[in-house]
């Protein structure tokens, strides 16, 4: 491993990630000057609006975004290294779409009989879909050893959380499902403080359960036999791979609905950047890469047509998706040789 090269990737994250929040506080519908933000933030006196702009609006997103996306590459890391794939993530194997589909069945349920739902109720019917689609992937994966039709299998997954959540929201009442829409695009708008503080306490969380678990899952990575004869619990292991990973992916589909492919490509993306697949790399990387392309990609869809937004899933595809391609291609040439 070279650490030089991993600790000049990881600055450069960082720099860039500073530099993206800044530019992200003066860009939007409302164009703000950098002494008007330096003003807000130090509390000095500032025009109202621009201080609820900024303080109301733009910094929860900010912080909302950073942390989710954090949360996601994360969880896809995770997931990527529990299957030994290097395609899967919450999105493809199904996890954001069941979770999707509890979230939306319980704000349709509980906004029609006029309850009020708060966070913590809503990442835990999040939770609740993110497991039962994983335990149907995992179902699968004890008849199935192909990891590719184990993929397959996943997406047909996704696609029927998907159509029973369209079947929900068609027939539900309009009162009831004003802003699920947005929602069940993928949006970090509308976000507040509150949603910030509690989203921040669950993924801190998992990131320091997940930190806790470096040694293992770097043992683990060398294969299961040589995991075992070393005196790791795999089926403990796993249990806790599955459960962290699910955490991470219901708390970003909870806040801020299903987000594409940032669970999928981050991975690689560090991985290709720091040239090493040592977890303690591979978990600080993920997270600060995964922040950094989540909020470069909310800057995008809601600068782009503002004042219109565009769907943060439309973005990450777009952005994304070329990684995809590129890592199958690498491991079909792979296969090849």
């Amino acid at each position: 491993m070279n650490k030089t090269r991993c600790a000049a990737v990881i600055g450069l994250t960082v720099i860039l990630l500073a530099v993206i929040v800044y530019l992200n506080m003066l860009t939007g519908s409302v164009g703000l000057s950098a002494r008007e933000v330096m003003a807000i933030l130090t509390g000095e006196a500032a025009d109202e609006m621009s201080r609820n702009i900024i303080l109301s609006i733009r910094l929860p997103r900010i912080l909302a975004a950073l942390i989710l996306g954090g949360a996601l590459a994360l969880s896809g890391y995770l997931l990527q290294t529990f299957f030994g794939n290097p395609i899967v993530g919450p999105f493809v194997l199904g996890i954001s779409a069941g979770a999707k589909l509890t979230v939306a069945l319980t704000l349709i349920v509980f906004v029609s009989h006029g309850v009020q739902m708060g966070a913590m109720s809503l990442v835990a019917a999040a939770f609740v879909g993110a497991m039962i689609s994983m335990g149907f992937v995992l179902l699968f994966s004890v008849r199935v050893r192909s990891m590719g039709i184990l993929v397959v299998c996943g997406i047909m997954i996704s696609y029927i959380c998907s159509a029973i959540t369209d079947l929900t929201v068609t027939f539900a009442a309009d009162s009831d499902i004003v802003n699920l829409h947005n929602w069940s695009l993928g949006s970090f708008s509308g976000m507040s403080l509150d949603d910030v503080y509690v989203m921040a306490v669950l993924t801190l969380i998992c990131v320091i359960a997940t930190c806790l678990l470096a040694k293992p899952i770097g043992v683990y990575r060398l294969g299961e036999a040589y995991a075992k004869s070393v005196g790791v619990n795999i089926l403990l292991l796993r249990i806790l791979l599955i459960l962290i990973s699910g955490m991470l992916a219901a708390c970003v589909t909870a806040f801020a609905g299903p987000i594409s492919f940032v669970g999928i490509a981050v991975p690689h993306l560090v991985k290709n950047l720091t040239k090493t697949t040592a977890p303690v790399i591979m978990i600080p990387g993920c997270f600060l890469m995964g922040s950094l392309v989540t909020l470069f990609a909310d800057g995008i869809a809601r600068s782009i047509f503002a004042p219109t937004e565009v769907s943060i899933s439309s973005v990450t595809a777009v952005l994304l998706v070329p990684v995809v391609i590129a890592v199958m291609l690498g491991r079909r040439r792979e296969g090849h040789t």
